[in-house]
């Protein structure tokens, strides 16, 4: 028997007709077949068992292994390595034991039929749950992508979400079925979206278009400080551009943000890659459900924040590649443990205005080296019908990285 015996078949709304004379033989030939319950309903009539996914899909897994050495043939949508299940099976079952036959997947038909180049277009994956947010870093002036939904109600929170953020005008398009007898595509704008009887089987092509009050997410740090809610607690927008190029984020970083404040330091430290990731600290429970809304808000739900005080909130954290320790936390037993915690090779960076946690970083700096750098900004704001520099608080900034790890 061949050692390929896991079929992954992509089918799209056309079912069997769409399938290649291969892709057909092994549907046949197979013992077991896995798929959504649409799959199966697409796939008609076969020879061998059907099972539908599990839930979590990690918990099918284990169902197709017992079947080790049998013809097994799972079903998934267009392409299964795209947003799909061949991703899920594949940690777990070598690629040497699979078959993998995929057919056009849904952003492959979209861009069809909308004539957008696919490699220009940002592709995302909206069909989780709670995975609407992760848009808005995406949403600039002429920039068009491409989203799985989640289901019928996924286009309407995109439009409110643009709306939201002063992109109103954008145009969306909802592409219904792609590829089968029930296709269907309408258009409309963010602002004017009024659908009520969106298939749950829907791909959303947004044209993005920015009115008067649009809030774009930079590319670069130091978000408008207005982009926070916040009750004062907020590394400002010129310390908050000099702290993250402090920390140096890489992809695939996980963050400490000790004393979270507004959320401000870990919603930048993960809109510098999504594959980032960040663990927000913070004691007080209306900061921590403030900085909450405020990642959701700019499009980083994934912030992990929790309520605790440091140090001793920070006992059973994962490791992190780099630690930031706000102003108001940067006591002596707080740096220390986050020094111990950091991996070899990490970066940690302490902000400092008080006389008290200066001395604190000033002990620490002597013990383990790094930099130290007094940071200071003035603003022009007005007085009667003059203007004057108003100073904010001086900042003293410790970064150092940890010995043992490349640089």
């Amino acid at each position: 028997m061949s050692s390929r015996w896991l079929s992954i078949i992509g089918i799209g709304e056309d079912g069997r007709a769409g399938l290649t004379a291969a892709a057909n033989a092994l549907v046949d030939a197979a013992d077991l077949i896995i798929g959504g319950k649409r799959h199966l309903e697409l796939v008609g009539d076969t020879r061998g068992d059907k099972m539908q996914w599990l839930t979590p899909l990690d918990a099918t897994s284990a169902q197709i292994l017992a079947r080790r050495g049998s013809p097994v043939a799972v079903l998934a949508s267009g392409d299964p390595f795209w947003f799909g299940a061949g991703v899920t099976l594949a940690r777990t079952i070598p690629v040497e034991e699979m078959l993998v036959v995929p057919t056009p997947s849904s952003f492959s038909l979209a861009a069809a039929r909308l004539g957008w180049a696919l490699q220009e277009t940002v592709t995302l994956g909206l069909n989780m749950r709670g995975q609407t947010p992760l848009l808005r870093r995406y949403v600039h002036n002429g920039c068009r992508i491409l989203a799985l939904a989640l289901n019928g109600d996924t286009p309407k929170e995109v439009a409110e979400l643009l709306t939201a953020a002063g992109f109103g005008p954008s145009k969306l398009i909802i592409m219904e079925a792609l590829g089968g007898p029930r296709e269907r595509i309408r258009q409309t704008t963010a602002q004017a979206f009024a659908f009520t009887d969106v298939d749950p089987l829907n791909v959303i092509g947004v044209d993005v278009v920015a009115g008067p009050s649009a809030m774009p997410i930079p590319y670069a740090a130091g978000l408008p400080d207005a982009y926070f809610e916040n009750d004062g607690q907020l590394t400002k927008r010129e310390i908050r551009a000099v702290t993250l190029s402090s920390l140096q984020p890489c992809p695939g970083e996980l963050l400490w943000d000790v004393g979270v404040g507004s959320g401000s330091i870990g919603i930048e430290w993960l809109l510098t890659h999504p594959s980032n990731r960040a663990i927000g600290l913070e004691r007080d429970e209306t900061r921590a459900a403030r900085a909450t809304r405020n990642a959701v808000a700019l499009g980083v739900p994934n912030f992990d924040i929790r309520c605790g005080a440091a140090p001793d909130a920070l006992a059973g954290l994962p490791a992190p590649d780099a630690i930031f320790i706000g102003c108001g936390t940067a006591g002596g037993r707080t740096i220390e443990a986050c020094w111990n915690a950091l991996k070899p090779g990490g970066r940690i960076v302490v902000n400092s205005i008080t006389l008290d946690s200066e001395q604190a970083v000033l002990t620490t700096y002597h013990e383990y080296g790094g930099t130290l750098t007094r940071l200071g900004v003035e603003r022009a704001e007005p007085v009667g019908r003059r203007m004057v520099w108003r100073p904010a608080l001086p900042v003293l900034q410790w970064v150092s990285r940890k010995p043992g790890g490349s640089a």
